[in-house]
Order: C-alpha cells, then sequence, then structure tokens
C-alpha cells in the first residue's frame, strides 16, 4: 500500500543512517519506523536497506529510489501546508 508516512521513514533512516535517529527525528517509536519500513519494502517488492547490528546502507534498489522517494514526501508535504494555508485564510 502507498505509505507515504513510509517513505518519509525511509528518507529519514537513509539520510541519518540509523533507525534510532530517524525514530528520535520522526517521534515514533523504533519499532515502528522499523515496521513502516519492513512495509515500505513489502510493498516495493524488495529490499531497500541493508541492516546490520552497527550500520545502515542503501541497497542499488534503495539508492535508486531514494531521490524519487524525496521528491513524493516534498510535494506531500508542500500539498499539506497549501491545504492548511487554506482552511487558515478562508475566501468566499
Amino acid at each position: 500500500m502507498f505509505n507515504v508516512k513510509a517513505m518519509k521513514a525511509f528518507v529519514e533512516v537513509a539520510d541519518l543512517g540509523s533507525f534510532t535517529a530517524a525514530a528520535k527525528s520522526m517521534k515514533v517509536s523504533t519499532t515502528s519506523l522499523s515496521r513502516l519500513i519492513a512495509d515500505l519494502e513489502g510493498w516495493m517488492e524488495t529490499p531497500l536497506l541493508r541492516r546490520s547490528t552497527r550500520h545502515v546502507s542503501l541497497t542499488d534498489a534503495g539508492a535508486r529510489y531514494l531521490d524519487q522517494c524525496r521528491a513524493i514526501v516534498t510535494a506531500w508535504e508542500d500539498l499539506a501546508q497549501d491545504a492548511q494555508r487554506g482552511a487558515r485564510n478562508p475566501r468566499g
């Protein structure tokens, strides 16, 4: 299932290089963040991250997907801000 929150989690993990740091940044538990990433990988039908006890890195598919994912997250956040701006400033 398409999930922008899972994409945002993926971008955070890729940017910060850590599930723990990404979870803290997003104010969610590490378990919840891990589940979001697993759901995204299931939806994409490919692993996006290589995990070890001390390191997280992108797979080839993850590296290809990251820029597109970042663009979708940015567009989604822009859309949400525009909608909120319109709700605060009624017209008519």
